[in-house]
This record gives structure tokens, sequence and C-alpha cells, in this order.
């Protein structure tokens, strides 16, 4: 008992120790209002998003950075994604719809589509954006100033999130709490060793002349978690690399609903940890089961102390990631119930390889 107890104390510590280091060297996008004139190629998979993808077009219109081409890969949609994709594109000269090729065997679906959408591109950088997003002022100035003020081959965003049902408040904001509780985000920069990566395909920024050198989806043309696969190889090869916070000039709704929401976590969950079914298990095991053992010592002192860390660890991750502090912390156990799904989900599909997405197997 007191060994389990002195694991869980410690992993707390640690973990706020990160969170703490976060919050305090404050890993976002500064807003940059200087203009840059850089061709960039936003570059946009998608597959059945009718429902998401004009509103990530009007977005684009709207913005502030004019020096953009868009390209939009179809991804053998079965909705009306080409058509309404197309109608947009005959009224924005700068726009353009491709149809993607069929899926050849050993790539998984995104990585080709983007593979194929870098061969059309012709920017100085390439943006790769999900469908479902919403990009706002600021945000390419901003990235391309980053770029080039850090010489980075590379510069990955993760979205601030918009949730709207009860069920995504109860699952999405995982994303950020096992982020920026386990990694200190600036070192992603500063530490050249590749282990150290983190990366979200929702916001992917490449220094095209490297990209086209290197070709990175084709890298990882088999790999589920594409984003931090690619942050490796960039750092293998020796570019720099960065990963930051949003800091509110691009938003996503990931996932419209309960259900959604632990399917696409339980996708990939797995795959952050290299696939590691014992580390995972250990992780999760710690996490969860350990402040409840905690809570049995009936030990008032150990109990507060362990609770305020918690508390302040939810609070400092909810206002880097420019969520609901007062809503996490009184969702907290119901999301680490939904972690303890998730977790389950992840294994028994790596296990009976029976993970799909989108309609097809990954």
């Amino acid at each position: 008992m007191i060994i389990a107890i002195s694991i869980t104390l410690f992993f707390i510590v640690l973990r706020f120790a990160v969170t703490l280091f976060n919050f305090l060297s404050n890993p976002k996008l500064p807003h940059i209002a200087h203009p840059h004139n850089a061709l960039v190629s936003i570059l946009i998979p998608a597959r059945d998003e009718e429902d998401d993808i004009t509103a990530l077009l009007q977005s684009i219109v709207k913005q502030d950075y004019h020096h953009y081409e868009v390209i939009v890969l179809d991804d053998n949609s079965t909705d009306n994604t080409y058509e309404i994709c197309s109608r947009f594109a005959d009224m924005h000269h700068n726009f353009k719809v491709i149809k993607g090729d069929e899926l050849p065997t050993g790539w998984l679906g995104k990585n080709f589509a983007c593979y194929q959408l870098a061969q059309h591109a012709k920017g100085q950088y390439f943006l790769f954006l999900d469908a479902d997003e919403i990009v706002h002022n600021n945000l390419i100035n901003s990235a391309v100033h980053r770029m080039q003020l850090r010489g980075l081959s590379l510069l990955s965003l993760f979205t601030n999130q918009h949730m709207v049902t009860f069920g995504e408040k109860a699952v999405v904001p995982l994303m950020h709490y096992i982020l920026l509780n386990l990694l200190p985000l600036r070192l992603v920069y500063l530490l050249r060793n590749p282990l150290i990566a983190a990366a979200s395909g929702q916001f992917m920024l490449f220094d095209a002349a490297v990209y086209r050198q290197y070709q990175w989806h084709r890298m990882v043309k088999d790999k589920i978690v594409e984003d931090v696969e690619i942050m490796k190889c960039v750092k293998s090869n020796r570019y720099n690399g960065e990963t930051m916070l949003a800091n509110g000039m691009i938003t996503c709704r990931m996932y419209k609903s309960y259900n959604e929401a632990v399917s696409g976590f339980g996708k990939n969950f797995l795959a952050a940890f290299n696939y590691s079914i014992p580390g995972f298990l250990v992780y999760i095991t710690v996490l969860i089961a350990g402040p409840l053992i905690v809570i049995t010592t009936l030990n008032l002192q150990l109990i507060l102390f362990m609770t305020g860390l918690i508390l302040l660890t939810r609070i400092m991750i909810a206002l880097s990631a420019g969520q609901n502090a007062l809503l996490n912390v009184i969702l907290h156990p119901l999301q680490m119930f939904n972690l303890v799904v998730i977790a389950f989900l992840s294994v028994q599909k790596h296990l009976t390889n029976t993970t799909v997405w989108k309609g097809r197997k990954v």
C-alpha cells in the first residue's frame, strides 16, 4: 500500500510539474500582425465532409492573409463533398478541387490524400488543414512569421476545441489534458532528440522545399499517428520542428457526439504510446487507480494535497487550451471514466485488428 501511494503521489507531482512548466512557458503561437507575402498552399484532404467543409472554405476567404492557393482533395467521398467544393471553387479563382486516386496497398487514407495534395501545390509553404476547422485572422501571418523566425521545417498547432454537446465536453478535453501534463511542449523545439515529439494533423505547416525533398507523408504512409511520426522524421533528419497551442487563431469541432468522440480517440490513443499495451495500461492504472488508493487511506492531509494538485493541473491546462476551467474540474471524474472506456476500446481494437475510420480499416 505504501509503495502504491508513493508511486501515485510521485506521478501526480511529476505531472503537476510538467503542467506548471507548460503553463508558465506559455507555448502559444504569438499573434503577429506584420504582413508576409510568401505563397501558402492550403491543402485540405476531405472524405465525406459535406456538413463541415463549407464553413472552413468561407473562413479562409474571410481571414486576412491573401497570398494563398487552396487545394481540396476529395478522397473518394460517398456524399456531396466534391460537388460542394466544386461550386465554391467556381466562385473563387484561387480555390481548386481534385479527385483523389484509389488508395494503394500499404497506405492509410489521409496520408495518401496529403501526399497527393503536395504534388499539386505550388507554394513556398504547405499548410495541411482538416476539413472540420475554422481559421481566423492572424493565423497564417503568425505561423509564417514563426517559421522564418525559428528556421522551422515544420510548425504544428494544437487547435482550440469547439465543443457543443455534453458528450463532447466529457471526452474531448482529454486531448489537451494528456498532452500538457505529460510533455513539456517547448522541448519539442529545444531538444533535437526525435523521441521528444508531438504534433497535430489538424495544423501542419511545412517548408515546401524541404517537404518536396523528403516527401514526409510518403515516409509515414502506413502510420496511424502520422503527425507525430512526421515530426520525428523531421527531427531525425536534423531539421527544426516546433509544436505550439493555437492561441485562438484556429478552432476545430473534432467530434459531434459522445460515441463519435470515444471512437475517434480510441482509434489512435494506443498509437501515442507506440502500441506498448503494458506501458499504456500502467499509465492508465496509475492515473485512475492511484488516486482511489490514496482516498482509501482516509488521510485527510494526503487527500487534500493530492486533490489540490489535480485541481490546479486541470485549471492550468484548461486556461492554456482556452477551455472552461470550472467545467473541466466538475467533469474530471467523468472524463477519467471515459478515459478508461477509450483505453479498453483502443486495446481491444488493436488486438483484434478491427480499427475502422470513415469506412476504412486502419
